[in-house]
């Protein structure tokens, strides 16, 4: 239910401060997961795929 009585304005700055700091932590861990993800794909693609494309014969010579 929706709070009907006026706030003042300190408790409005730390109602707003509260969700700022929420959706800073929620969009720190949103990229945190993509990054994990995409982690977890270049590893796959990584395991799956041929090692001589990856590491052609003589790279470590150039």
């Amino acid at each position: 239910m929706v709070e009907t009585r006026i706030k003042s304005y300190a408790e409005q700055a730390a109602a707003d401060e509260r969700r700022a700091a929420q959706r800073r932590a929620f969009t720190r861990n949103q990229v945190l997961g993509l990054l994990m993800v995409a982690a977890v794909i270049v590893a796959w693609w990584l395991w799956h795929t041929n090692p001589r494309w990856i590491f052609p014969a003589g790279w470590w010579r150039w």
